[in-house]
């Protein structure tokens, strides 16, 4: 909770700092990589500098977390905190590491603002990021503690087995474990950090969605390549795709991620767009190791059924179940081969399927997508605290589609 001397300064500051978070988190970047350039050897994914979603991340979240602090002093942003927290977890993030983070920031706000940021301000958003660090240490010494791991050992190897080209961009990997350690089981949605050495010699981290259940033995999970568009392609998605092979060696992280399948017993509804499958298809298939009797709905807008990545594993694990439906929606057409429950033209409408009384419902896919789901859902009634979704990207600040 922030302290009543700090709460009217970060108040009056706040849209300052709005105007200028750009300037600001551009200025910290630049001077967090010339003070620590260690920190783009592993911790940090250059790509992201690249196309300019890295430098809003970090100092976005934390001007959200001030606002919230500000705004609703009795509630404490779980959400936003979980999400950030579970991906550092899965990058080995130490606590030591929040010290320089906190230097560096310090050092860009003042040197964007000037002389705005007098003692008082300092202190004052001095405090906001300590109240944010602390709550963010706490949770992640949680996750590595439940994991029974410390930072550094998150990772282990993984080689290779099958390499699959699902569609002309997404290609699914399953490893297996290489090492005597016991393989700790994900739980459904959960993702791992994969950290690869590029061309020259600098390792790159990046999340990717499991997308199918544990057998104690293996891993799965599906990239899709990304394209610059005018920018760099993705390097990590390029690499993986283009030169990966079978028998090569993967170092990854433990599962980590909050966004994962309650176990209440009741009906869940999935909808996704595009490489958004690749969680949902995760949370199918722990539902079908589990021989779950769950009522299942899953509904997925793609562009065409040759884009539609996972499409066997899907369909033949929504046929597998006893109680599963499965909806499609694609822009192209309706054309499809498979033995779908509806095949819808254009992009995904919600009435025109019936959805369970009481379900759960999981989103992924683009974030206009999930808003513009979410609003329907909430207009049919379902209650906010029942949709759950899943962001890609370093974007965490955004994570709240209110």
């Amino acid at each position: 909770m922030l302290s009543d001397k700090s709460r009217p300064v970060i108040e009056a500051m706040l849209p300052v700092v709005g105007e200028n978070i750009g300037v600001i988190a551009t200025r910290f970047y630049e001077h967090l990589f010339a003070e620590h350039p260690e920190l783009l050897d592993g911790t940090f994914n250059r790509g992201n500098q690249v196309d300019g979603s890295q430098q809003q991340a970090l100092a976005g979240s934390v001007a959200s977390f001030a606002s919230i602090l500000v705004s609703a002093p009795d509630r404490t942003p779980e959400k936003l905190l979980r999400r950030i927290a579970h991906k550092h977890a899965s990058l080995g993030i130490r606590p030591e590491q929040y010290q320089v983070v906190h230097d560096n920031l310090m050092w860009a706000i003042v040197d964007v603002l000037g002389d705005a940021v007098t003692p008082e301000v300092a202190a004052a958003w001095d405090e906001v990021y300590w109240l944010m660090a602390s709550a963010l240490i706490n949770q992640e010494r949680g996750l590595y503690s439940a994991r029974g791991v410390r930072p550094e050992t998150v990772w282990r190897p993984w080689r290779v087995e099958r390499k699959i080209r699902e569609t002309d961009d997404v290609v699914t990997f399953v490893v297996e474990r290489v090492d005597d350690r016991l393989v700790k089981t994900s739980l459904p949605g959960q993702y791992v950090t994969v950290l690869m050495p590029m061309p020259d010699g600098v390792r790159q981290p990046r999340q990717y969605s499991l997308t199918r259940a544990d057998d104690g033995e293996h891993r799965q999970f599906a990239v899709k390549r990304v394209q610059g568009d005018g920018k760099p392609d993705g390097e990590m998605s390029t690499l993986l795709c283009d030169t990966v092979e079978i028998g090569d060696v993967l170092t990854m992280s433990l599962p980590y991620g909050d966004v994962v399948l309650d176990d209440a017993g009741r009906p869940v509804v999935f909808a996704s767009a595009g490489i958004g499958i690749t969680p949902m298809a995760g949370m199918l298939s722990h539902l079908v190791a589990a021989n779950s009797g769950l009522n299942i709905t899953l509904l997925h807008a793609d562009a065409n059924e040759g884009a539609f990545a996972l499409r066997r594993q899907v369909v033949e694990d929504i046929l597998t179940a006893r109680n599963a439906s499965l909806h499609v929606w694609y822009e192209d057409g309706t054309g499809s081969i498979e033995p779908m429950d509806g095949v819808h033209a254009g992009l995904m409408d919600l009435s025109e399927v019936t959805l369970p009384a009481d379900a759960l419902y999981y989103l992924c896919g683009p974030i206009p997508f999930m808003q513009a789901i979410r609003s329907a859902l909430i207009e049919r009634g379902v209650a906010p605290s029942e949709v759950q979704y899943e962001v890609f990207g370093p974007d965490l600040w955004q994570a709240d589609l209110d």
